[in-house]
């Protein structure tokens, strides 16, 4: 059962990120917030998402709207990931599930017949208000930077 967050505040996060950094929710006040919840650092699926959202990455800026990737991985391999694909932007990394759990993307899935719990790639948009004004879950990568850029552009 997927939590109700749409057209409520975020849930309040901070979680340690690459660069050193500790960012939460209202470290973003004022700019819009993608926040894109991916399973694993250095997967196909999740290294294409995240070269995606990195070309796209100076149009969401220009568009006062800063980008978070989010998985479980530590920050190690974070920072690995990120400087090997040049990602502009920070990841956050959530290794006890709190930020992944608040916004409701762990779910039951299965790979060669064994069944795990483990995150569905998701994204959700903040506004400057704090507000979650848009959600994917079961997000397929192709096309899916460039409808969250589309989205963000039709903003107000």
């Amino acid at each position: 059962m997927t939590k109700k967050l749409l057209g409520k505040k975020a849930p309040n996060f901070k979680a340690d990120c690459t660069g050193n950094n500790v960012f939460g929710r209202d470290d973003f006040k004022g700019k819009n917030l993608v926040l894109y919840f991916y399973p694993k650092d250095s997967t196909p699926g999740c290294t294409t998402e995240g070269q995606n959202f990195r070309d796209l990455y100076e149009e969401f800026k220009s568009n006062n709207t800063e980008i978070l990737g989010v998985s479980r991985e530590s920050i190690k391999s974070h920072e690995n990931f990120k400087q090997k694909q040049s990602f502009p932007f920070e990841l956050l990394s959530d290794p006890d599930e709190k930020v992944c759990k608040a916004f409701d993307v762990m779910k039951l899935k299965s790979m060669y017949g064994r069944e795990y719990i483990g995150v569905d790639r998701s994204t959700f948009i903040i506004n400057k208000d704090s507000k979650l004004i848009k959600e994917w879950r079961g997000v397929k990568v192709k096309g899916h930077a460039d409808e969250v850029l589309d989205f963000i552009k039709n903003l107000d």
